[in-house]
């Protein structure tokens, strides 16, 4: 069996954790910063802030994961920081990742 070398392109993955009263706000805000896309996912879980069980409204929480170059990351990953972690519950973490199609991201 022949099998061809995968030519792999280094990028970084943003993961955001926040409460999904901020969706809204941080698609427009990953996008104006540079993001070609992202994925938003609803979940659930226990940190500093308490168990957030996602019942109701005020308790949804959502993963947001943006794959782009490290240096729009930063930038974004920045701004969360500064604009919506001092008042809303907020997690981020960063992974290097490698893509297929660089220019999707």
């Amino acid at each position: 069996m022949h099998t061809m070398a995968l030519t792999k392109h280094a990028r970084q993955l943003l993961v955001i954790i926040a409460e999904a009263a901020l969706e809204k706000s941080l698609v427009r805000d990953v996008k104006r910063l540079g993001a070609h896309g992202y994925t938003v996912y609803d979940v659930r879980g226990e940190g500093a802030m308490g168990v957030r069980e996602g019942e109701w409204e005020a308790d949804r929480t959502i993963e947001m994961k943006v794959i782009c170059e490290a240096q729009v990351a930063d930038q974004i990953a920045e701004h969360v920081l500064n604009t919506y972690a001092p008042n809303y519950a907020v997690t981020m973490f960063f992974a290097a990742v490698q893509v297929l199609r660089p220019e999707k991201f």
